[in-house]
């Protein structure tokens, strides 16, 4: 998961997912080790919204009121265009 998180820029970056553009935005916070991800569907109602925390022994993603396979699929399956 950190792999694909790393892909997203920090900052502000449009993306593509199931065919629909996405404003996301990307924060990176205690030298990495914590990153919250933002993403709106750019004209339209959906969103997604997590953070990710990494420790000494584990890695734990946290949504952000929704299913952690709704955030799963974005972060794999979304194209950064910007």
């Amino acid at each position: 998961m950190l792999d694909k998180l790393n892909k997203i820029p920090k900052g502000y970056s449009e993306g593509i997912f199931n065919e629909k553009k996405y404003g996301i935005t990307k924060a990176v916070f205690n030298k990495g080790k914590s990153i919250k991800i933002y993403a709106e569907e750019l004209g339209g109602k959906n969103l997604v919204s997590l953070n990710y925390y990494r420790t000494s022994n584990k890695e734990v993603l946290k949504p952000c009121e929704m299913s952690e396979q709704k955030v799963k699929d974005f972060i794999s399956k979304v194209i950064l265009i910007k």
